[in-house]
Parts: structure tokens; sequence; C-alpha cells
């Protein structure tokens, strides 16, 4: 796929329905100051690069949908006299997307390379902790609450928060609210017994960042499966929402080494080499780049 140029006059882009269209806005999301990004959209755009034919308009109304009944949850507890406090918000969550809506993580099949696309997530009401997170996080946004992701590797967490008041939500376990020791047991479960929790991990990070957590996912699962025409697409995107970071670059030459298409690796590693600031980084793909080119016929 060769990622278009965003058109001049950009008011349509929220209503792309190819995946031609959903790259535009892709980059388009690329191209804005982090706090201006549209979360859900851009998932959803991410998700439509991969299926052609699927229009993304009932996806993009059952987000509104979540958002609607949230705040119609939110208001009819506050007529009842509820304290509007952050256990309250946070069970008119759980409530809306696990009881409601029956999101639930995929346990049995976690790497089902559905589980990192927001529109099959949608579909099947299973996926990922990043996925259900961002979904999460678009419903408290929708209604003006405080809500973060966290740097935790490994596991996508949530953080709200309300009157200095704090909890960091697992939305893969129904929401469940975690405390030190349950996270130290998470870390370990992904990181091995000698692994500690550092306070970085409890870092927000960024919508992009978020975003590229999610396609990480993706490139991930294709690249295991063999899949490396798509994850050459993934990385593509992840180069347009994030045009600054030049180690896409290196991940690019090395999926285009694997289908067999040594210039178009040359020139993603020559990219990089001149791009990263590490001299390490440099050397190692430059002996790559040796090895590549070595194999051309």
């Amino acid at each position: 796929m060769t990622p278009p140029r965003p058109p001049d006059d950009l008011s349509d882009l929220h209503l792309f329905e190819t995946p031609d269209e959903a790259f535009q806005y892709v980059r388009y999301t690329g191209l804005q100051e982090d706090a201006n990004i549209d979360l859900g959209e851009a998932a959803l755009a991410l998700g439509l690069l991969f299926l052609p034919g699927v229009k993304p308009e009932r996806f993009r109304n059952h987000l509104k949908k979540l958002g609607e009944g949230a705040q119609e949850e939110y208001q009819a507890r506050l007529r009842l006299n509820a304290e509007d406090n952050l256990a309250l918000r946070i069970s008119i969550l759980k409530k809306i997307v696990h009881e409601a809506h029956g999101y639930q993580g995929d346990a049995q099949n976690y790497d089902d390379i559905q589980n990192a696309n927001l529109v099959r997530v949608i579909e099947r009401r299973k996926g990922l902790p990043i996925a259900i997170g961002i979904i999460y996080i678009v419903i408290a946004r929708r209604l003006g609450w405080p809500i973060e992701g966290l740097n935790f590797p490994g596991h996508f967490l949530v953080r709200m928060e309300k009157d200095g008041e704090r909890a960091i939500l697992d939305p893969f376990r129904q929401g469940q609210e975690m405390n030190a020791a349950e996270l130290r047991q998470l870390l370990k479960s992904i990181a091995g017994e000698g692994a500690e929790l550092s306070h970085n991990f409890y870092d927000a990070v960024s919508n992009r960042d978020i975003l590229l957590r999610l396609e990480n996912n993706l490139k991930k699962r294709l690249i295991d499966t063999e899949e490396y025409a798509q994850a050459v697409i993934v990385v593509e995107a992840m180069e347009a929402l994030a045009p600054d970071e030049h180690r896409t670059l290196f991940d690019k030459g090395i999926l285009y080494a694997k289908l067999g298409q040594q210039q178009q690796a040359k020139t993603a590693l020559e990219q990089y080499i001149e791009r990263t600031p590490n001299l390490a980084d440099k050397q190692q793909a430059r002996l790559l780049l040796q090895q590549i080119m070595a194999t051309r016929h």
C-alpha cells in the first residue's frame, strides 16, 4: 500500500470507508497534536486497513452508544442521590462495558490476530487488554472523566482519578482494581519471577503511544504467522502515526528483506542509518544491510 497524501481539505477525513481512505486518516492523525487525536476514530481506521468492504459507521455508532449509555446511567444514579465519587464512575464503566455489552478479555485465544483489531473486537466483544482499554478511555472521555493508559509492560492498564483518589483498572479482567501486590504478581507472570515494579510503569502514555502499542501487538502476530506483507502495512501505519519515530524504518527493512524486496529493504535501512543517533544501532543496521545485499541475485 502506498500511503496517500492528506487532501488539502481535511473536513471529510472522518468519512473514511476504504482502506486507502482509512490510511489517509491515520496519516492525518500522525500530524495532529497528541491532545487532538481522536483515539477511538484512529483505532477504527487502523482496523479498517485490513477490512475492505467493511464500513465504519456501525462501529463508530457503537462507541457513541457506549458513551450515551454511560451518561444515562451516570445521570440516573445522580438523580438517586448517589455520591459522584471514583467508585461510582468505575462501577458505571464496568456495567456498560462488561455487563450491558458483554466485553471480556480473550484469555482462551489471546494471540488471535482479531484481538488487536478494534473493529473485530467490537464485533466479537472480546480482545486484548489494550483494545478493551481503548474502549474504557473513549467512554470516560466522552463524559469528561479523567482517565489515562499506563506504561505497564506487557499488559495494558488504565488509571482513573476523582478528587485526588486514584485507581488502576484492568479492562481485560472485567475492570478489576489492581493494588500493588496484584500489580507485582501480574508483572512477574509476564516478565518472570525476578521482575520488580518500577515507578515508570505508572507513567501515563500518550494517545499516539496507545495506538502504536495496539499496532505493535498486531505486527507481532503477523510476523509470528509469517504474514510479512501485511506486517509491512502495519509498520507503514505506525510510521504514519509517528513520523519522527525512526525505529519503524528498521522493522520495515527487515520485513522487506523477508519478502525478497532487497531494494526496498536497502532504502529503509539507509534511512534508518541516517536518522538513528545511536552509533551501535547504525553499525547493526549496516551489518544487516550488508547481509541483505550479499544475498541479492
